[in-house]
């Protein structure tokens, strides 16, 4: 089989007609699909396959642990993403374990292939949220009170899929069997591309943030109330995102700041907004970069809000730190290719929650437009090939020896 087959696949599960791309969340209808194929295609290579409290799913080669070697990605996606971001680290992984079973070898070290839940965090908010839960970085009692857009608590949906919520929560044991952790993953940006290099290694994830921004004004008719009695929450909204987009001129070209998702009330063609939620991203250079930026964008968009007769209160709904991936096991990796380009990325990934306890590296495939989150996400199949041909010689090497 090849990664481009085992992506062929489930091509059709979880498409948006409207978005275009994938829409893949966590227990919904395309997630469950993608459960089953990640079961049938462990199966098919003899892995034995089992998912924790926390709803990631593994797939053993060998007794589980200790000091197991771990590979794979996450399913899920972003409202409209694209095909490779999570799925060609799940593909990769068990075409590098069907290679390397085809050649004879056996690992002397347990080797695990795993899809984390909810990475992308687009049903309940909090992004790499199996893996925060595993390590103990998320509170269960708030995650299980997590609400959708439906209303739905993420506790009511997880009994309907038929878990057991009582086993969300810190897994330090499930932690402890792993030895190392090599996530490969397609790049998210044009770095790779422009140094003509199908791979790569990961030095660093930026830190960044989410924070929840509601602004309140006052509800009312759009063809009645005079324009100098308006309190429109929609126009000081305004204010605040050319903010955040100047803030982050300001900063330097390695900041970011994004406004992409928005809840208007009532949401009516006709009514003046009473209240606008929407959710600041931002990323930086350092911690206190990105914090700085964030009071900034704050301060700078006030006068906006005031002039308007809004009000603006802000929540923080998640917060990861710099990760510097382990140097050791990135050098063993980058000798291990035969010398590939090693670039910091400004993506979140489960690698960059497991690092802390866990030594963690990335593998990067070559994204040839840079495009990612969006349906113009990609890689060449020569280079998803490579990927996997590359990943089964990293673990033949941290795996041990041959049969």
């Amino acid at each position: 089989m090849t990664v481009r087959a085992r992506l062929d696949e489930i091509a059709g599960i979880g498409r948006d007609p409207v978005r275009g791309g994938y829409s893949r969340h966590l227990l919904d209808d395309a997630d469950l699909a993608l459960r089953a194929w990640f079961h049938r295609s462990a199966v098919e290579l003899g892995l034995d396959v089992e998912r924790d409290g926390n709803g990631n799913l593994w797939a053993w080669w060998g007794p589980q642990g200790p000091d197991a070697v771990s590979t794979g990605s996450h399913l899920d996606s972003v409202p409209g993403g694209g095909a490779y971001d999570g799925p060609l680290g799940v593909a990769s992984a068990f075409e590098a374990v069907a290679q390397l079973q085809a050649s004879g070898w056996t690992p002397s070290r347990p080797i695990a292939v795993v899809a984390f839940s909810e990475e992308e965090g687009s049903r309940f908010g909090l992004p790499c949220l199996g893996t925060r839960l595993m390590v103990g970085a998320a509170s269960a009692a708030t995650v299980r009170a997590l609400a959708d857009g439906d209303g739905g608590t993420l506790e009511d949906v997880w009994s309907a899929a038929g878990w057991d919520p009582r086993g969300i929560g810190p897994d330090p044991d499930r932690v402890a069997r792993l030895g190392a952790f090599v996530e490969l993953h397609v790049e998210q940006g044009r770095d790779l591309e422009d140094r003509g290099a199908p791979l790569g290694t990961a030095s660093a994830i930026i830190p960044h943030g989410r924070w929840r921004l509601t602004i309140d004004g006052e509800g009312n008719h759009a063809g009645t109330t005079p324009t100098a009695d308006r309190r429109d929450p929609v126009v000081a909204l305004a204010a605040v995102v050319t903010a955040a987009r100047a803030t982050a001129v300001a900063a330097g070209p390695s900041a970011r700041a994004t406004v992409g998702r928005l809840a208007v009330t009532p949401n009516g063609t006709n009514v003046i907004a009473s209240r606008v939620e929407a959710w600041l991203d931002i990323r930086a250079a350092t911690d206190d970069a990105v914090r700085t930026q964030l009071a900034a964008t704050i301060a700078r968009a006030a006068e906006g809000v005031a002039a308007e007769g809004c009000t603006l209160s802000v929540a923080e709904e998640s917060f990861s730190p710099r990760v510097d991936f382990d140097q050791a096991l990135t050098a063993r990796i980058g000798d291990v290719l035969g010398g590939v380009p090693t670039i910091p990325t400004g993506a979140g990934h489960d690698a960059g929650i497991l690092a802390p306890l866990v030594p963690t590296a990335m593998i990067f495939v070559r994204n040839p437009t840079g495009v990612s989150h969006a349906p113009g996400e990609g890689a060449r199949d020569e280079d998803a090939e490579a990927g996997a041909v590359a990943l089964a010689a990293v673990l033949r090497d941290l795996a041990g020896a041959s049969a």
